[in-house]
């Protein structure tokens, strides 16, 4: 029985889907994580995943089926490496001979600054990283995202504020 041309599990359709939206997929997860190879490796997986679920996902939904397992593969890959950076700031304040009352401060804000962030919004969370981790201007933000310059003001405003109320002591 020949595959129908509108089904995921179709080789044409198939290929069609991953050259219509693989490089989308990429840069999506890019603005993420901010890791070229990391983010093409995610969008593969994704793709994969989609083939394996190919009589599942109906070719309408493709396209939000690899979104959201590319989101859900890089929150889970950023979940283990806090796991493992945990585990190794642990092992760094053992040997570390600084004043452990200065390391139990600084871990502690990290984990609040941490906590903090994942809980901004998910789209202010990314203009707020673009922004004070990768020192990106607001211009470059919203031609990036294809918003206006005003909204990446607005969603910057409002992750500031959402930061200073959960962080007692956090300066901008």
């Amino acid at each position: 029985m020949a595959k129908s041309l509108s089904s995921i599990c179709n080789e044409l359709v198939f290929k069609k889907v991953f050259n219509d939206y693989f490089q989308t997929v990429c840069n999506f997860i890019y603005l993420k994580c901010g890791d070229t190879a990391q983010a093409q490796d995610l969008s593969q997986e994704a793709f994969v995943k989609l083939w394996n679920n190919c009589a599942k996902v109906p070719l309408e939904k493709a396209k939000s089926f690899l979104f959201t397992v590319t989101k859900n593969a890089f929150f889970n890959e950023y979940e283990h490496g806090k796991v493992i950076l945990k585990y190794r700031n642990q092992k760094r304040v053992n040997i570390n001979k600084e004043d452990p009352e200065f390391l139990f401060r600084e871990k502690e804000f990290q984990q609040e600054l941490t906590n903090a962030i994942n809980k901004l919004d998910p789209r202010d969370r990314e203009i707020f990283l673009l922004n004070r981790i990768e020192k990106k201007k607001y211009r470059e933000i919203a031609e990036m995202l294809d918003i206006s310059v005003k909204t990446v003001e607005r969603r910057m405003h409002t992750a500031l504020q959402s930061l200073r109320k959960d962080i007692k002591n956090y300066k901008i």
